[in-house]
């Protein structure tokens, strides 16, 4: 007996097209189903990376303001430091003055050379303006000499002025003796610095 012939009588070449048309289709929306979730996923990466660092930037805004804050207390230690040390400073400098013109009067009567002799002395803080009559030239040189080298309270003398003058004779000379007993003397005036107690110890 023979086999039965079949023959398909359906248009199988539209029915392919539809199948592969059907099948693009479905790659497509996975494809697309597949890109959604990438961009979703990409932008839940970026949202959270951005708000780590805001986290990280508002941690970093924090710690500078305890910086600043441990700034100003170090800056507002160091000026209260500074006064103090100023406080004891001019303390120190008025302990120190205190004893001025008893070390003043001490170095000048040790100082003065024979034939100087002084008549006046004024302080202004550690300037000393000193006034006298000296026998000549050479003694107020020498009186400026030794107040430079010699003493380890004293500095920088300088010589103001100095002049030839007449000393009248003393009180109660007879008239005729006036002219022998006038004598002739050397007026000066000079100024000199006195130096900090701890400048001069170092001397």
């Amino acid at each position: 007996m023979q086999a039965p012939i079949y023959i398909n009588l359906l248009p199988h070449r539209e029915a392919r097209r539809e199948q592969r048309k059907r099948e693009f289709l479905v790659v497509m929306a996975g494809v697309a189903v597949a890109g959604l979730a990438a961009v979703f996923a990409g932008g839940v990466v970026i949202d959270q990376a951005i708000e780590q660092q805001a986290r990280r930037n508002q941690f970093i805004k924090g710690e500078n303001t305890k910086l600043d804050a441990q700034i100003a207390e170090i800056r507002a230690l160091r000026d209260e430091i500074a006064a103090l040390r100023a406080r004891q400073q001019a303390v120190e400098n008025l302990q120190s003055d205190r004893t001025l013109p008893v070390r003043l009067f001490d170095e000048l009567s040790r100082l003065t050379p024979e034939g100087v002799l002084l008549r006046q002395l004024r302080q202004d803080e550690r300037k000393v303006s000193l006034s006298g009559h000296a026998q000549s030239n050479e003694r107020v040189a020498e009186f400026l000499r030794i107040l430079s080298e010699k003493s380890p309270w004293l500095e920088r003398p300088e010589l103001g002025e100095i002049k030839e003058v007449t000393l009248p004779p003393p009180a109660g000379t007879r008239e005729k003796d006036r002219d022998r007993d006038s004598r002739k003397v050397y007026e000066f005036s000079l100024n000199l610095m006195i130096r900090r107690s701890d400048a001069a110890q170092a001397r």
